[in-house]
């Protein structure tokens, strides 16, 4: 009896339970969700070419309330910002930023990289198989066909059924082709010389459009040479950088001292003519002035499909490969950079409206301080002399195996075996990639070594291999990586250079402004594949095809 109250009294609670179970889930009232999506009426990215971080916070005092003031202080700003990724140069920063993913999946593993299948050397956006458009010379002969993934701005075409423009402007053929990506409508870069003229090349058009013809005609590139470069400010106000003229920059040719004011007139005929435009401020200056013509002309955010401008500027790296980052000429490249960054959001506002246009600035890559100039200091620094580091490994080869001619091409500070040597001898690829690395390591200057068989064979998931397997190629790239150490460079003992994995070269900055951004800032890890889905958030739209990077989601208030 006591046995059946019990189940009796259990049963009872198992069907009071489940009718109240029933009755939550009758009285439950669903919502039809609901997406709202605000697209901007026109989408500006901006690379800056070598843009190290503290660019921003060293001459934070000097720069004017309306360029990266205004943007940080009323977008978000991050911080720790970083590539994931080696080697650290200009063609693969800028297919990163786009595609949303590493060298290892779009495939510009550098800005020139060997191939081993053709045995020669491949430019990031070589194309013999178009012409230039707008000059006679081989500089149009360019094409993103060498990037194998899609951009976000390919995403954009996509999405809009070829509707949306996206247009690339730089000085620079690699920094207008690779953001501008496949489907672009344009991409423009300029030529120096006795011209002077922005270009294209016949992967985007047959003919330059008369905006872009009267650009080029007009006076204005000549009254930027008869300007030439002085000083923004007064000299004592450039207490953040070194003294001018010192041992760690190079003049101008035909210039005996590097030191302001630099007269470009007098200068032109030993420096390439309109070429001086690149390496100046005036570089960046042109581009502020192609892009606000090309808005114009080409109605850019002014229908409900969403455009993109994608500009890239230059100058900036010119200058700091001649001046190295202590400079005042780099100090005075970058206030004047502010200027332009003001500019162009002034007529942004009177031409696409406040509030219809989204705005991104990160940059490429950063830069070592000059090595030199960092042991007078009595930091740790020097330089790496690439033919001794090949001299050991080919040394070394030939006492283990008694073979000569196993390294086929140093690229990119990557060993390149001859495979057909290899296989002749019946060497074991992996033991000649060991004895290599051991040889390598016996070199000062150099820090780590990461064979091609360590990176097919393992998956590394931090420190220093897991950002060279980011940047590795399984078909490009070489046999044997090396990295020199921290403060390293292998490049002339004035100006400065990059390509590392170390912070100096990779921390870069990262700031997002206008439609669609919410204020605020993170010290929080973040990295350049996250740009591009986060903008395709943003927009809407597919990520790339490759991505492998994150929405940043406090930029989107989420």
């Amino acid at each position: 009896m006591k046995n059946f109250i019990q189940y009796s009294f259990i049963l009872t609670l198992l069907i009071f339970s489940r009718c109240s179970t029933q009755e939550t889930i009758v009285n439950v009232v669903y919502e039809e969700p609901t997406f709202e999506l605000n697209q901007p009426k026109l989408m500006v990215g901006i690379t800056v070419d070598q843009m190290r971080f503290d660019y921003l916070t060293k001459y934070w005092s000097d720069y004017s309330d309306q360029g990266f003031k205004k943007i940080i202080s009323e977008g978000f700003f991050c911080k720790n910002h970083h590539f994931s990724y080696a080697p650290t140069y200009t063609g693969p920063g800028h297919a990163s930023i786009y595609t949303g993913t590493t060298p290892t999946y779009h495939g510009i593993i550098g800005n020139n990289w060997y191939d081993k299948y053709d045995k020669t050397t491949k430019y990031c956006t070589g194309d013999n198989t178009v012409f230039s458009v707008g000059d006679t010379t081989m500089a149009g002969e360019m094409s993103p066909r060498n990037m194998i993934s899609s951009t976000m701005t390919d995403e954009l075409k996509l999405h809009s059924n070829l509707r949306s423009k996206t247009i690339g402007i730089s000085i620079k053929d690699r920094g207008a082709i690779l953001p501008a990506g496949h489907l672009a409508d344009a991409a423009y870069w300029f030529v120096g010389g006795n011209e002077g003229n922005f270009i294209s090349s016949s992967y985007y058009m047959d003919e330059l459009p008369d905006w872009v013809k009267a650009f080029n005609s007009s006076s204005y590139k000549d009254s930027l040479m008869n300007s030439g470069w002085k000083l923004l400010n007064s000299a004592e106000s450039y207490d953040e950088s070194i003294e001018d003229n010192n041992p760690y920059e190079a003049p101008f040719t035909g210039k005996l001292q590097p030191a302001f004011p630099y007269d470009f007139t007098q200068l032109a005929d030993s420096n390439g003519g309109y070429s001086l435009i690149k390496g100046s401020p005036l570089g960046n200056t042109i581009v502020t002035e192609m892009a606000l013509n090309c808005i114009k002309n080409e109605s850019l955010g002014t229908d409900e499909f969403t455009d993109f401008l994608a500009i890239s500027y230059s100058s900036t790296d010119y200058i700091g490969h001649r001046f190295a980052p202590a400079a005042i000429e780099s100090q005075d490249c970058y206030l004047r950079l502010d200027l332009e960054i003001a500019r162009l959001i002034e007529n942004l506002n009177q031409t696409v409206g406040d509030g219809n246009y989204t705005i991104f600035l990160t940059a490429d890559h950063g830069a070592v301080h000059n090595p030199n100039y960092l042991k007078k200091l009595g930091m740790p620094a020097g330089y790496f002399k690439v033919d001794e580091v090949s001299s050991r490994i080919d040394s070394a080869l030939k006492f283990t195996f008694g073979i000569e001619g196993c390294i086929e091409s140093y690229s990119n500070n990557q060993i390149f075996f001859n495979d057909d040597i290899l296989l002749a001898n019946n060497l074991d690829q992996e033991q000649v990639e060991k004895v290599a690395a051991e040889a390598a390591l016996l070199y000062e200057g150099v820090f780590s070594t990461v064979t091609r068989s360590q990176l097919t064979n393992s998956e590394f998931t931090n420190g220093l291999n897991h950002i060279l397997q980011n940047g590795f190629s399984q078909k490009l790239s070489g046999d044997l990586l090396i990295v020199p150490r921290p403060g390293w460079m292998s490049y002339p003992t004035t100006g400065t250079s990059h390509g590392s994995p170390f912070t100096y070269d990779s921390h870069v900055p990262l700031i997002f402004y206008g439609s669609g951004v919410t204020k605020g800032f993170t010290d929080n890890r973040t990295h350049i594949k996250d740009i591009a889905p986060t903008v395709s958030a943003l927009l809407g739209i597919q990520m790339p095809n490759a991505c492998t990077g994150e929405p940043i989601l406090e930029i989107l208030g989420q």
